[in-house]
């Protein structure tokens, strides 16, 4: 079963939801939080959705408010939105969405069986949010990101000499604007509130890490990092082996593959453990 939601944030933003499956008292709740330039039916997004549903948990798909998806579910239209988008942002509403989830709206959960599942810079932003939360019970990462320090030179030069830098959707083509106010979020919040390295370190939850061997946006080099910081009798670690950073899926999404079901069941038998 699918329904969709919308929650307003304690910010005035408005974040749409999807769920699949029920709460049936014996699975808990798995969110799934898109990375950057994502969002909830991107590719493999409803196929995720459907898998645990189909396995007895309830998924949960959300977008950010500012990740520049409006009224269509498939396209970027607002991308003043998307210019305007922080890090710090995306941590506290993914914060508000675990507490969404434990207002019973839903259905009744039981203990705090929520787990988190991140994709690439949602993994961090996961990792962030799961620190210190004792509604999150466990948290996966897939392709998730080591930092948030992704830009080049000129893109930082150009933050101080034009207040934005840009950067092009590969698959729209568009130029998608990156507000200075987005560096400015990291760079005052790198020590503490958004230090990827202390949440991992600090986590002590269980934690799946994976990554596509053929990764090249987020190497399998940033997995090592994460796994290193971890607690190491809390943490899986799986290289899921000829598989790239979307684990061979693509959007519009046409099949699954056999790196991205070996990805599901080892995400699948971890959540079930754990939650």
């Amino acid at each position: 079963m699918q329904k969709e939601y919308s929650l307003n944030t304690n910010m005035g933003n408005k974040i749409s939801i999807t769920t699949f499956g029920n709460i049936d008292g014996k699975k808990g709740v798995i969110i799934f939080v898109h990375g950057f330039k994502g969002f909830k039916d991107w590719g493999f997004g409803p196929y995720l959705g459907s898998y645990f549903a189909k396995h007895g948990f309830l998924a949960v798909t959300f977008n950010f408010s500012h990740n520049g998806i409006g009224k269509n579910n498939y396209e970027f239209t607002e991308l003043d939105k998307f210019a305007a988008n922080t890090i710090s942002l995306e941590v506290s509403e993914l914060r508000e969405v675990i507490d969404f989830c434990n207002s019973g709206i839903f259905g009744k959960l039981v203990k705090s069986n929520i787990g988190l599942l991140g994709h690439s810079r949602g993994g961090a932003v996961s990792l962030l949010a799961a620190k210190g939360n004792n509604s999150v019970s466990a948290v996966g990462l897939w392709s998730a990101i080591s930092s948030f320090d992704r830009f080049t030179v000129k893109q930082k030069n150009e933050w101080e000499l034009k207040g934005f830098t840009t950067v092009k959707n590969a698959r729209t083509g568009q130029a998608m604007r990156i507000n200075k106010t987005f560096w400015e979020d990291i760079q005052k919040n790198k020590e503490d509130s958004l230090c990827i390295k202390k949440a991992a370190e600090d986590l002590g939850k269980p934690l799946l890490i994976a990554n596509g061997q053929l990764d090249l946006a987020v190497s399998p080099h940033e997995a090592e990092l994460l796994y290193k910081w971890s607690d190491k009798s809390l943490t899986e670690f799986h290289i899921i082996s000829k598989a790239g950073h979307t684990f061979n899926i693509s959007h519009p999404f046409e099949n699954s593959n056999r790196e991205f079901e070996r990805l599901l069941d080892a995400t699948r038998l971890f959540f079930t453990k754990f939650l």
